[in-house]
């Protein structure tokens, strides 16, 4: 099998998603589509500084492509930095930014192997293929099933994933039902690479003291408010709980002021429902996390996600959302619920049981400790970059393949 590339003909037999070769020189490579670093804002950002860094460690030379960013510098942690503007409008930031950078890349000195983030990213690929450049795009989420996008946005989504299968080198996955997907509507494998879990072992407690918290004394939501995040129905649910500790929610959201609205409304005048808005101080973050009796986490969309990982790597019990991305991530150690009703339930199960929430929280810490490492996550990154290196690509695979039509009718 090969593949027509601007620099060469190049084999792809014996690629496989997964099969690890590791880079055996110094490898030049690129992080785009995101942020970038500092990390200061989520999930990708702080995979993009956790992997960078340790690469670095590792010899190879690291450069970032970053927005936003209140520092100027043009290096961080060892990576190298490259400061690009975007428009700031939701719709066209990530796609104007990562446009720039894909032109950046492709006029400065090739880089031996790009990762982009985010499927909606795809349509640069063949700008950075064209140049010679083997380009990683991972998939992230199921991002089209967001409600804060409307008709149009859900529709691009839908085609930037196909267009991301037909002309990527290698797709990343970061969670086996992000892998089951792909494989089911298109017939391509993806590289399964995790998010890794920091592991909090003690935090101290002032900062939670001075909201009037107590160690292991209240329920914890850490999410943006997104009918995805399903914020209303746990607050409902709590509400309706005979739960004595507070819930402490923490999030906002910008862009969805009615349903932030419909949150408040639901709180009502319950003093036990405590909104503390955007904590963006990533030490009392922690603190908040390490500290509550449990952590509710109503996410659906995404796959492994990092607010979820934060939670176990601090040994907090979980009540999750009744979805099979969280299942696999917990292994089955948490409660789970599927709307208010189940919540009011969990919720008073962890709330009068100190030692189930210690029980649970310990097997989630174990299971964060074992299974979501940062070092493993970059010898993974590393690893595919090397083969990517050597020309090894699935593209000859993924440029035939088109959303199967029985998945197409489903709407999955």
């Amino acid at each position: 099998m090969v593949i027509d590339s601007p620099r060469s003909i190049v084999t792809t037999e014996g690629f496989r998603a997964g099969s690890h070769g590791r880079a055996t020189r110094t490898l030049h490579i690129a992080m785009i589509g995101t942020r970038g670093v500092p990390a200061c804002y989520g999930g990708f950002e702080t995979a993009v500084e956790e992997i960078g860094r340790r690469l670095v460690e590792r010899g190879h030379e690291i450069t970032v492509y970053t927005r936003g960013s209140e520092s100027r510098e043009r290096e961080y942690l060892g990576m190298k930095i490259v400061h690009l503007p975007a428009v700031p409008v939701k719709q066209l930031e990530t796609l104007s930014h990562t446009g720039l950078s894909a032109v950046h890349a492709v006029l400065r000195r090739r880089p031996d192997a790009a990762f982009v983030f985010n499927a909606a990213n795809s349509p640069f690929l063949p700008v950075l293929r064209a140049r010679g450049i083997p380009t990683a795009l991972h998939m992230d989420g199921l991002e089209w099933k967001r409600s804060k996008w409307g008709r149009r946005g859900k529709a691009y989504y839908r085609w930037a994933e196909e267009f991301g299968v037909r002309t990527a080198d290698a797709l990343i996955a970061d969670a086996p039902g992000i892998g089951e997907y792909y494989d089911r509507e298109f017939g391509v494998p993806t590289e399964l690479i995790r998010y890794g879990a920091p592991i909090l072992e003690s935090a101290p407690a002032d900062g939670i003291r001075a909201f009037d918290l107590a160690p292991h004394g209240y329920h914890l939501v850490v999410a943006r408010f997104e009918p995805e995040n399903h914020v209303l129905e746990i607050v409902e649910g709590y509400r309706a709980s005979s739960a004595t500790k507070p819930l402490v929610v923490v999030g906002s959201a910008p862009y969805a002021a009615e349903y932030t609205e419909r949150i408040r409304a639901a709180a009502g005048d319950d003093p036990r429902i405590r909104f503390l808005g955007g904590v963006y101080d990533q030490d009392l973050l922690d603190a908040l996390y390490f500290h509550a009796l449990s952590y509710v986490h109503g996410h659906s969309v995404g796959g492994t996600n990092p607010s979820l990982l934060r939670a176990m790597g601090a040994g907090t019990a979980t009540l999750a959302y009744d979805v099979g991305f969280n299942h696999e991530t917990l292994d089955e150690h948490g409660l789970f619920f599927a709307d208010a009703a189940e919540l009011t339930r969990g919720v008073e199960a962890l709330d009068r049981d100190a030692a189930l929430a210690g029980t649970l929280g310990l097997h989630g810490r174990d299971r964060a400790a074992t299974a979501f490492r940062w070092d493993d996550v970059a010898t993974a990154y590393e690893d595919l970059a090397g083969r990517l290196a050597r020309r090894q690509s699935m593209h000859q695979l993924g440029r035939r393949a088109r959303r199967r039509a029985s998945a197409a009718r489903s709407g999955e």
